[in-house]
């Protein structure tokens, strides 16, 4: 018995796998399945290490400026800078307790 069906030959590799070959198939899909997911993490992986990158380096910008408004706070609250500045630009002086005529008030 000759038949003249016309079979096409994706059809019958489809048909051979799908009856012998569905633990390689599974196989197959699992590592491209794998493999994408490796990629996808490792982009992830190197975003968040650029990220992390920025961050220090802003920490490390707001931190060398925290200490220069430390130092510039000491520098202001220096108390002969703050009597210097009372004498010249105030004309503040020292009291004297012995001569002080301090007037009450009650």
């Amino acid at each position: 018995m000759i038949s003249n069906e016309r079979h096409s030959l994706a059809g019958i590799i489809g048909q051979d796998i799908l009856r012998h070959g569905k633990l390689p198939l599974l196989l197959l899909i699992g590592a491209l399945v794998s493999a994408v997911l490796v990629v996808t993490t490792a982009h992830k992986t190197r975003l968040l290490t650029a990220q992390r990158e920025q961050l220090l380096l802003e920490r490390d910008a707001l931190d060398i400026e925290w200490r220069n408004l430390i130092l510039e706070e000491n520098a202001l609250g220096d108390h002969s800078r703050v009597e210097r500045i009372a004498t010249e630009k105030l004309h503040m002086g020292h009291v004297d307790p012995a001569q002080e005529n301090i007037v009450v008030k009650q």
